[in-house]
């Protein structure tokens, strides 16, 4: 991995817990060589992680949609700005340029992302990994709804295990580098 894509919520959220541990993700990025690429944005957690790799010495690449340039107010300091023209062509883009993916606490758009790229290394597009920092529990409820897609049977047993889940920015990169995606074959039945 060189080029790690990080999924945040445009807003802080209520627990200082948050900012803190997208600043502290930053900060190990960038010490560990990390490049991030990101959608772009100056606020929120999204900006919290960017100003703290660019503060630790990394690089910070941000990929935005044309039309939410003035209303996401784009990250003026991003070692490299992308404008695209749609948030289809921005997740691409993104995806495209990462070695891996990280989901911070964030709202519909950062679940979104997170589901499509682990939906894409489940059906073998990629063998990225995708990890996901679970700030004072937050994805906990995500991993029990997990749990019961494969518990119910529309999700294959072991595919909860294509989830890197840590408390810990380092623990969960330390994860991911050594992530060997164990996709097991896909078997359709007619019901």
């Amino acid at each position: 991995m060189k080029s790690i894509c990080v999924f945040a919520g445009s807003r802080f959220g209520e627990d200082e817990q948050f900012r803190l541990k997208a600043e502290q993700l930053g900060i190990v990025m960038a010490q560990r060589g990390y490049r991030l690429i990101y959608g772009g944005s100056r606020h929120g957690l999204m900006g919290a992680v960017a100003d703290a790799v660019l503060a630790a010495g990394g690089e910070a690449v941000g990929v935005m949609p044309s039309g939410l340039i003035h209303g996401e107010m784009a990250h003026p300091g991003l070692t490299q700005f992308i404008e695209v023209e749609g948030m289809h062509a921005r997740k691409a883009k993104m995806s495209e340029m990462a070695d891996g993916f990280i989901a911070l606490p964030g709202g519909f758009g950062t679940l979104e992302e997170l589901f499509e790229v682990l939906c894409w290394l489940q059906i073998g597009i990629h063998q990225k990994p995708v990890g996901v920092l679970n700030v004072q529990g937050y994805y906990e409820p995500l991993m029990v709804l997990v749990n019961s897609c494969v518990s119910a049977g529309f999700v294959h047993p072991g595919h909860e295990s294509l989830v890197n889940l840590a408390e810990d920015p380092g623990e969960l990169l330390t994860q991911m580098e050594s992530f060997v995606p164990s996709i097991a074959e896909k078997k359709w039945k007619q019901g």
